[in-house]
């Protein structure tokens, strides 16, 4: 083996530098979205000028979407970023780099710089204001398929029907919300939005006292240890529970979550792309 020189050696950090550039530019840039770039008021044109840069010059070490890397920092949650205002704070360390971090000198114009600093400030945005994400379209499945995993395997029909209660169902919410809603229809806070329309998913309880006496109602809370349910006056109750209490519990989404664990992913891509075609 041929020993390397000081000078091989000082010239080390530059040459890996070098590659992760060069990597970086086979990268897609991480590229921000129209609600971000609006809801920040920077510049479209140089966002997209500043997202290309950051790409070919700082992907390599800070990560495609500026979030850190081996060794780089995250950007994204940089207080140095986040408290700057045009590039007062951003632009001196583009500028002049911070060799004594590793972080070498761009030789970058002003106004790369700045289309840099815009980029920036729209990524920071979009971190801290989360209607700005979008989904992407989960409709990837064969809807025939989902048909056929609805009325065999998968159960559906035996609760529910396409020309009733499901009638139209995928004109009325979007694919990612349909999805959402079929594996999960318990959802605690679409049923408190739901209001009278969420009784038809709220479990209820019958307790049984050593008395012989029934008390029945919505299910509040239940554990090994007590059940309280609220009758139909609105009132409120407690039990222990021993082994005289006799307690039964009818929730109608049982299937539901008694199925959630077996399915597979091609059966929720399938099923979701049957569902969009309900209109």
């Amino acid at each position: 083996m041929v020993p390397m020189s000081r000078s091989g050696l000082r010239c080390l950090p530059r040459v890996l530098l070098f590659l992760m550039a060069v990597c970086a530019l086979g990268q897609e840039p991480a590229s921000v979205g129209a609600a971000a770039v609006a809801g920040s008021k920077e510049d479209p044109a140089a966002v997209a000028r500043g997202d290309k840069l950051y790409a070919q010059y700082c992907a390599g070490c800070h990560g495609a979407s500026g979030k850190g890397g081996p060794g780089a920092p995250d950007l994204i949650r940089s207080l140095l970023v986040l408290d700057d205002e045009k590039g007062i704070l951003i632009a001196p360390v583009i500028r002049e780099g911070r060799p004594d971090k590793g972080m070498p000198k761009l030789n970058l114009t002003e106004p790369q710089i700045a289309d840099l600093v815009a980029w920036l400030h729209v990524r920071t945005y979009a971190a801290g204001h989360r209607g700005t994400y979008t989904f992407g379209n989960v409709v990837t499945g064969d809807a025939s398929k989902g048909q056929a995993y609805f009325n065999t395997t998968g159960k559906c029909a035996s609760c529910h029907s396409v020309t009733g209660d499901l009638k139209g169902i995928g004109a009325k919410y979007d694919s990612f919300s349909l999805q959402s809603r079929w594996l999960y229809p318990g959802n605690a806070r679409r049923r408190r939005n739901a209001g009278a329309n969420s009784k038809r998913a709220t479990p209820t309880v019958t307790v049984t006292l050593p008395s012989g006496e029934s008390i029945s109602g919505k299910l509040d809370r239940i554990d090994d240890f007590a059940v309280s349910l609220i009758d139909a006056s609105g009132a409120f109750h407690s039990f222990f529970r021993d082994g005289a209490t006799r307690v039964e519990v009818h929730d109608p989404l049982k299937a539901h979550k008694d199925m959630l664990g077996t399915y597979s992913d091609a059966d929720i891509h399938n099923m979701t792309a049957y569902l969009v075609t309900l209109k």
